[in-house]
C-alpha cells in the first residue's frame, strides 16, 4: 500500500458518520427541551421580580414627591409628575417614567383602591388585566402577595 492509499484510508476514517451525527443532534435537542423550560421559568420570576422593586421604587419617590407638595400626583398627572413638576425636580434616577419589564406602562390612580392613598400596577406579562401566575397583575399595596 503506498502513502497515497494510506492517507486516503486515514481521511475515511477520520470522519463522523452521518449517524454518528444525527445522535449527538438528538442528544443536544432533548437536553435543550429539558433545560428550556426551566430557563423561561426563570426568566418569567426575574420579570416579576423587576417589576415589584420598580413599584417599590416608585412608592419611595411617590413619598419624596409628597414631602415636597404636600399630595400625591393625581391620576391625570400620573407618574410623569416624578420626573416632570412644577419645582423641575427629578424624583426618580431616570429622564422619563419605565415601562414594565414587559414593555407595558405601569398605570398609576390616586386615590388607589381599598382605600390606599394611590396605586400602581403592572398588569403582568400578558398586559391585561387580571390573569394568573405570570400574568398576573401587581399592585402596590400587595408585593409581598398579602390579601387586603
Amino acid at each position: 500500500m503506498n502513502r497515497r492509499e494510506q492517507w486516503e484510508r486515514r481521511q475515511r476514517r477520520a470522519g463522523f458518520t452521518l449517524v454518528e451525527l444525527m445522535v449527538v443532534i438528538v442528544i443536544l435537542g432533548l437536553l435543550a427541551a429539558l433545560v428550556a423550560p426551566r430557563f423561561l421559568t426563570v426568566a418569567d420570576e426575574a420579570h416579576v421580580s423587576a417589576a415589584k422593586a420598580q413599584i417599590s421604587h416608585f412608592k419611595t419617590a411617590l413619598t419624596q414627591y409628597k414631602l415636597e407638595f404636600k399630595k400625591f400626583p393625581t391620576s391625570s398627572e400620573g407618574l410623569e409628575a416624578l420626573v416632570s413638576n412644577a419645582k423641575n425636580k427629578n424624583y426618580l434616577d431616570a429622564d422619563s417614567v419605565p415601562k414594565d419589564p414587559w414593555g407595558n406602562p405601569y398605570v398609576y390612580t390616586c386615590p388607589g383602591a381599598q382605600g390606599h392613598e394611590f396605586e400602581i400596577v403592572s398588569y403582568g406579562a400578558d398586559g391585561q388585566k387580571g390573569g394568573t401566575e405570570y400574568n398576573a397583575d401587581i399592585v402596590s399595596w400587595n408585593l409581598q402577595g398579602e390579601s387586603n
